[in-house]
């Protein structure tokens, strides 16, 4: 027996468009997501990354941290990533670029990072009607509030009327 009403609004979960991005909000993507040995491991071999920080424990566990480092090329991935179904999915037309990239401290196997983004800067674009730019702020956060990671990126979005 289906209990589907055929006359129900449906919503289909997007991103925002263009007109949607408030300058000055900030936008907490949840859930959070916790990095397991698993992932780094699998990451960093698939992007060829030998570095001994991500996958040597031995090696690891003699240097000031301990143990492995999650690769940062992962964690800048799933912070954007976390972002996608709030802000981008189905609206974006272009990742234009990252402006500035920073990890004020590492993410360890085990940590849970939570991302948020700041909307700094939208105009519409001056060569493609339809479409604005974007600029974002991702700040990624492990479980105790600390600051991992922080990329500013532009994006190419496009507008409701398009």
């Amino acid at each position: 027996m289906s209990t589907t009403n055929p006359d129900a609004k449906r919503i289909v979960q997007r991103g925002l468009w263009f007109e949607e991005f408030e300058l000055g909000a900030i936008y907490e993507h949840r859930p959070g997501r916790t990095i397991t040995e698993a992932d780094n491991v699998l990451f960093t071999t698939q992007t060829m990354n030998t570095q001994a920080l991500h996958l040597d424990a031995a090696y690891s566990a003699n240097t000031q941290f301990g143990e492995r480092l999650v690769n940062s090329m992962f964690t800048l991935s799933t912070l954007v990533g976390l972002s996608v179904a709030q802000l981008t999915q189905g609206t974006i037309v272009a990742n234009l670029g990252f402006s500035e990239i920073s990890f004020p401290k590492p993410l360890f196997h085990g940590d849970t990072l939570y991302a948020e983004t700041l909307i700094v800067d939208k105009r519409e674009s001056k060569s493609r009607q339809g479409e604005g730019i974007v600029t974002l702020e991702h700040t990624g956060r492990n479980q105790n509030g600390e600051v991992v990671a922080i990329a500013v990126r532009k994006t190419l979005v496009q507008m409701r009327s398009s």
